[in-house]
């Protein structure tokens, strides 16, 4: 299984951008996908989740601003970024909790991860 992220670049602020994550491979189930982001010096945090079923939950920094969606037929989770600001500046890694073919319990993969920076 992997999770292919995509869509991350330069920005000024105020800017939007439009994230993308898609996974592949032996996949029976998707359950909850989510994007996190990791800034310089810093841990990687939760910006937002989505259940199978479509609904999210927002990091505080991203509500109002974010808005995370997904495609179950084509395994892919979303991430629209509107009136970004420098502080948005990271890099923005997706999961998602996996059920594969064949397995008996779930597991969280991850994304490789891509990076936005945003310019005051």
């Amino acid at each position: 299984v992997q999770l292919q992220a995509s869509g991350g670049g330069l920005v000024q602020a105020g800017g939007s951008l439009r994230l993308s994550c898609a996974a592949s491979g032996s996949i029976s189930s998707i359950y909850d996908m989510g994007w996190y982001r990791q800034a310089p010096g810093k841990q990687r945090e939760l910006v937002a989740s989505i259940t199978s079923t479509g609904r999210g939950t927002y990091a505080d920094s991203a509500k109002g601003r974010f808005t995370i969606s997904r495609d179950n037929a084509k395994k892919s989770v979303y991430l629209q970024m509107n009136n970004l600001m420098p502080e948005d500046t990271a890099v923005y890694y997706c999961n998602a909790d996996i059920f594969r073919v064949g397995r008996i319990m779930r597991q969280i993969y991850w994304g490789q991860g891509t990076l936005v920076t945003v310019s005051s």
